[in-house]
């Protein structure tokens, strides 16, 4: 049954300033041919027009409706859904679950940006300051499915080991001189029937034939496993892209391990201007895909503001090849402050340095030298320069103990490059602009994961895989921005960026 509502009516009900309304104009107003090729590529033709079920869809986002079921009892029921189908046939589950996973996620990234410019034409975001966080999101995954690196390596050598003697055992057993064709030789041996169950009595070459298998397939599935790592250190059985991570909330409770997804949100002016979902447990290895990506939809800011879990070498160098100039707290801002760490003489920042002679003085007065310079890879594949520094002799030192645990002499790891690039993150930092950005960093990005998570109650993905769960925040981004953009109208705070400080 089709309902058309008549528009005095939806007048009446629904107000002129109301979201709904907000959204179907913003909707209208966008470039919807990416979505209609992404049917075209499929060829059918569809049962609710594309457009109709992007605003379902994002609406339903809008008022904390994920599930498929939900959002079509919601279209039958909800006088805004109705609205918005305009006389068209509300969807089944199966339509709305199909056009959420396969049509969408086709173009899902590409209608975001189309929002995001939407949002700069109109004044709300001017790609100024940039407020970058991330966050945990568990995956639709059985928490029991893990695959951890550490165990598929030693099982993988075991695996190995024993296909080798097992091999090396039966190629002089049947005299097969070209053991990597052992197995299909041996098959051919077989002109008995295979049998199995109670009652059956196998032969010997059939239990040889079972015992080569079963370590030929342990192989193999290992070998997928390494293949599916990625250079993480563990996935999920259900779903591969997920890693297991430890959930913010679990912290205060449990320190159990769940699969889940690392989420990088971009904050302008509260908007969410840049979104990418990341396996990465680490924030560290996630800001350099993350300004790429913005850079790739035509995106540059003028600054950037992150936390100290973004702090790294290889990150302070993206920035110095790019204009945006980085705001980034040393990760040792906070407890630098601290009556214990000024104190504490094993610290690098607590010994006197010489400049000339390239060398460090240890609070005992001993001296430490350079010994040598070394190249350190790091995960990402970024090479930083380390110089390694020794102290000539720390015997019969009486602040040994609380120096070094090592039974030799004092050593120390130094990135000359880091040191600079860290004591101008700090000189900027503590800026009287810093200070602000800082400060918004806290309210905006944070905000907007305090917003979703608990207003919004998302908490887990529905879908499974990379593609879909970035489909999945995609869509959450839009609809935070339909309703904050609603929410700044009815607040008549329409163009502003930054909170100020108390000073300011």
């Amino acid at each position: 049954m089709q309902l058309l509502i008549d528009e005095s009516f939806a007048e009446k009900v629904i107000p002129a300033d109301d979201s709904v309304r907000l959204l179907d104009e913003i909707v209208e107003e966008m470039d919807l041919s990416p979505l209609h090729r992404a049917y075209e590529r499929h060829g059918r033709h569809p049962a609710t027009a594309p457009s109709t079920m992007l605003k379902v869809l994002l609406y339903a986002n809008m008022e904390r409706i994920y599930s498929s079921r939900d959002i079509e009892t919601a279209c039958k029921r909800d006088i805004n859904f109705i609205w918005l189908l305009n006389g068209a046939k509300a969807p089944n589950y199966h339509e709305i679950a199909r056009f959420r996973s396969k049509r969408l996620s086709e173009c899902a990234e590409e209608l975001f940006v189309q929002l995001v410019k939407k949002l700069k034409g109109l004044g709300e975001i001017r790609y100024e300051h940039l407020f970058i966080d991330g966050t945990k999101i568990e995956a639709n995954a059985n928490k029991y499915s893990f695959v951890w690196k550490k165990s598929t390596n030693k099982y993988e050598r075991r695996t190995l080991d024993k296909l080798e003697k097992l091999t090396a055992e039966l190629s002089r057993k049947y005299g097969v001189l070209e053991a990597e064709h052992l197995l299909s030789e041996l098959e051919k041996r077989m002109t008995v029937p295979y049998v199995h169950g109670r009652g059956h009595r196998k032969s010997e070459l059939q239990r040889d034939i079972e015992q080569l298998r079963e370590l030929e397939s342990k192989k193999s599935k290992y070998a997928a496993y390494q293949n599916t790592f990625h250079g993480r250190n563990s996935f999920s059985k259900t779903d591969p892209d997920a890693t297991f991570m430890h959930m913010k909330e679990d912290h205060m409770r449990n320190a159990q391990l769940k699969p889940g997804y690392n989420i990088q949100f971009g904050i302008e002016g509260e908007y969410i201007t840049g979104v990418t979902v990341s396996s990465e447990r680490s924030d560290q290895l996630t800001l350099i895909p993350f300004m790429e990506k913005l850079k790739a939809n035509g995106i540059e800011y003028a600054d950037v503001t992150a936390d100290a879990g973004y702090e790294s070498e290889e990150n302070y160098s993206y920035f110095e090849g790019i204009p945006t100039e980085c705001y980034i707290k040393p990760q040792n801002y906070e407890r630098s402050k601290t009556k214990k760490y000024k104190s504490n003489m094993a610290l690098r920042e607590n010994m006197a340095y010489d400049e000339e002679l390239d060398e460090y003085t240890c609070q005992a007065g001993r001296k430490l030298r350079a010994k040598y310079t070394g190249i350190q890879e790091t995960k990402s594949g970024y090479e930083r320069e380390v110089t390694y520094y020794e102290c000539d002799s720390c015997a019969d030192c009486p602040f040994k103990k609380k120096c070094t645990r090592a039974k030799q002499n004092r050593k120390l790891q130094v990135s000359k490059k880091f040191i600079v690039q860290r004591a101008a993150s700090l000189e900027r930092i503590t800026s009287e602009k810093g200070i602000l950005l800082r400060m918004n960093r806290s309210i905006q990005s944070e905000g907007a994961f305090g917003v979703i998570k608990q207003d919004y109650n998302f908490r887990q993905f529905l879908l499974r895989g990379s593609k879909k769960v970035t489909t999945e925040i995609l869509l959450v981004a839009m609809a935070y921005n339909v309703n904050k953009l609603h929410s700044k109208i009815q607040q008549n705070r329409t163009g502003t960026q930054l909170f100020k400080t108390e000073s300011a």
